[in-house]
């Protein structure tokens, strides 16, 4: 009997000892993450009508984060989004918008996706938001209270591509700080993601004292956004992250200027590419911004963003790009047809071009500079024509935004063999 307790107890040491040394082991493989925690997108000023269209196909690509763009709580519907009388950010939204977006949160809430509330004040506005007066943190601080009353818990706010005006890094600090603290006080879930004026690169060839500054004045908690090594970048690297994040001495997230076109009439449609496989292990987040109309095809790159956010050790873009074709395909010739759309609408980020960049016009305008004449190249906008008709024979009036998008690249490029005609007698 005795014998017996022994062997018991030396066996309880022994699994004792295991424990000590299987616990500590697998905290650390734990602590090499193999994915972003928030995985997600931004719209580029879409309406309500296109995020909530959006949110049920966020959760089939593992994707768990949405944030309005900035852009969307502009007075979009009445004026361009450049001009100064669109930005009232002072003034409390429509009532028809306050409930369209609400609507919107509520969909993000039953789809288990974190909604993040996005505003930028002083972007295309004849008042720029001043921590130092009280009414202007009133203003702005109606809104995030509005959101915060719905159970928002994830807030941005943006003071990018405002130029000299209001880019000190103090007085920014100090609005975010403030507004941040607030919505601490209401709920101690609150979080916050700020997008400085400087935020690409590495931190040390620009922005230097920009980004020291701010990180020493802004709470310690808040989250930077950084978009790469460029705003508009072919590779994000994890040293210029490392680089960045010691600079600045915040958690970063990712907003990853792909497959986004800023309204521009192109289309990106290529997988994802030149992303480091490890940069999940030093920023918090990934969010890819979107084109702007054509928010439906915008699924196919965002598949490949997906696939990188969710398995980043493993991702393959080739890979990528024909499982989205697959997802967004019921038929083979609908796959075909989606297909040819990536080879003739591919990545800008494989050339390093920035998102205004029409791969479809830059081939006319190559071939010509090449040499070709406007006879040789008079098959290209047919053939573009043809695939406009194909996507539409294939899918309907589904692609409505793309078939547009296309149509008027056949009209340019006519119109630009039109210009470049060269009459040839006999």
């Amino acid at each position: 009997m005795k014998i017996t307790q022994r062997r018991i107890l030396k066996l309880l040491l022994t699994a004792l000892l295991l424990i000590g040394i299987i616990l500590p082991y697998s905290a650390h493989v734990k602590s090499k993450k193999n994915n972003f925690a928030l995985r997600g997108i931004k719209g580029w000023a879409w309406t309500p009508e296109q995020y909530l269209e959006e949110i049920p196909h966020l959760g089939k690509m593992k994707l768990n984060f949405l944030m309005n763009c900035y852009l969307s709580m502009f007075d979009i519907e009445r004026h361009f989004w450049k001009d100064v009388r669109v930005n009232r950010w002072w003034l409390p939204l429509s009532n028809d918008k306050r409930l369209a977006y609400e609507k919107v949160v509520r969909s993000c809430q039953e789809h288990n996706i974190n909604f993040c509330f996005s505003m930028n004040p002083n972007l295309s506005s004849e008042r720029f938001a001043s921590p130092y007066i009280p009414a202007d943190v009133e203003a702005l601080w109606q809104h995030y209270y509005w959101m915060q009353s719905l159970g928002v818990k994830w807030f941005s706010i943006s003071l990018d591509d405002i130029g000299e005006r209001g880019s000190d890094p103090v007085m920014q600090a100090y609005l975010v700080n403030i507004i941040y603290h607030r919505l601490q006080n209401n709920d101690k879930q609150a979080k916050m993601i700020f997008c400085p004026s400087w935020y690409w690169g590495n931190g040390k060839d620009g922005g230097l004292s920009y980004l020291t500054t701010l990180g020493k004045a802004l709470d310690p908690e808040i989250y930077i956004f950084w978009t790469g090594d460029e705003a508009i970048s072919p590779r994000i690297t994890r040293q210029a992250a490392e680089s960045y994040r010691d600079t600045v001495q915040h958690k970063l997230f990712i907003w990853d200027n792909y497959p986004c076109n800023d309204d521009a009439p192109t289309m990106h449609l290529g997988p994802l590419t030149g992303r480091d496989a490890d940069l999940c292990e030093v920023t918090e987040g990934y969010m890819s911004n979107s084109m702007s109309k054509q928010n439906r095809l915008n699924r196919l790159p965002l598949w490949t963003c997906a696939d990188y956010a969710y398995d980043p050790h493993h991702y393959d873009p080739d890979r990528a790009i024909e499982r989205a074709i697959t997802n967004l395909s019921d038929k083979p010739w609908q796959a075909r047809t989606l297909r040819y759309m990536v080879e003739n609408y591919p990545s800008n980020l494989v050339r390093g071009q920035n998102q205004l960049y029409n791969p479809v016009r830059e081939r006319l305008i190559n071939d010509l500079k090449d040499g070709w004449s406007t006879y040789d190249v008079s098959w290209y906008p047919d053939w573009i024509e043809q695939l406009a008709f194909l996507l539409t024979s294939d899918f309907d009036t589904y692609y409505k935004a793309e078939y547009d998008t296309m149509m008027a690249d056949v009209d340019w490029l006519r119109s630009e063999l039109y210009k470049n005609r060269k009459f040839v007698l006999p």
